[in-house]
């Protein structure tokens, strides 16, 4: 963008750091339902991890998406001019990720709850990889990325559970994976990145068809959520994780009015406001949460 002066808020997004934002507000409440408090490495550990891993997948999209390709933007083209530095960036973040871990972060339960991590990232990457010249919505890829992001922030409240379950007796993280506040943070995030590639990909689409199939795909799940929010709220006797899923419904429905909007705004400004609106619950979630343990 040499052109003109880069608006303040993109800065976030082409230093990619709207994810790491993301995971701590979502932290920050798993925390409040699950276990009330946490050190400081927790959120350092995951603000750092979640940044790397962030940096390097849009140095990956660099390396192999061909130059004018519609899927690479402003933080593509910002990652690309400063790869060295971003590189580094990436490394120390990781780095410093792991040794705060290692220090602030009990190794048992690490290592438990840390494999299956592993392991989704790894696919994630590797989808990544063989879906890049692929021009089609890569579904199965924003599904593991959704997966990872949402296991691997819920992980750090869930090891000290206020609540443990039979399972967690036996296999921690299946009692995590099988959680419905986990599993509706999942959905979301998963709906977070898949919008972003159905507006992509219906703004440089002429097929009108196709666009109101696109809008149909994200539409119709994110109406399903909002409604099995609603739900999971009402069925949840003690209240606990009732802020929590009215956080995920409001995330939902901000989401559902920006695909409505979308074609009032600019795909820089729809990618920023779809972070945003993973952020903005957090207020009431607090005022709700707060209520409840008067």
């Amino acid at each position: 963008m040499p052109d003109r002066r880069t608006p303040l808020w993109l800065w976030p997004n082409l230093l990619s750091l709207d994810a790491p934002a993301v995971a701590i507000v979502w932290l920050l409440m798993f925390q409040k339902i699950w276990v009330q408090y946490l050190s400081w490495g927790y959120h350092a550990s995951l603000f750092l991890a979640v940044w790397g891993i962030y940096i390097l997948d849009r140095i990956l999209d660099v390396k192999m998406l061909a130059p004018g390709d519609s899927r690479l933007g402003p933080r593509h083209e910002f990652h690309e001019r400063h790869a060295k530095v971003m590189a580094c960036v990436a490394v120390a973040a990781l780095i410093g990720a792991a040794i705060i871990a290692g220090f602030e972060i009990s190794f048992g339960p690490l290592k438990d709850y840390g494999k299956p991590v592993i392991f989704l990232v790894v696919i994630f990457f590797s989808l990544t990889i063989f879906s890049k010249q692929d021009r089609e919505i890569p579904h199965l890829r924003n599904l593991f990325a959704g997966l990872a992001f949402a296991y691997g922030t819920a992980m750090g409240a869930h090891m000290w559970s206020w609540k443990p379950g039979m399972v967690d007796l036996i296999l921690p993280p299946l009692n995590l994976a099988l959680s419905p506040e986990m599993l509706a943070f999942a959905v979301l995030c998963t709906l977070n990145i898949s919008a972003i590639h159905f507006w992509e990909h219906s703004r440089f689409s002429a097929d009108v068809e196709e666009g109101a199939a696109n809008d149909l795909a994200l539409s119709v799940p994110l109406t399903v959520l909002a409604a099995a929010c609603i739900g999971l709220a009402v069925m949840d006797a003690e209240s606990r994780s009732r802020p929590f899923y009215y956080a995920v419904l409001i995330s939902s429905a901000l989401l559902y009015v920006l695909n409505r909007l979308r074609k009032n705004y600019s795909l820089d400004a729809l990618r920023v406001m779809a972070d945003a609106a993973m952020i903005a619950p957090l207020p009431v979630f607090l005022v709700l949460i707060n209520s409840t343990q008067v």
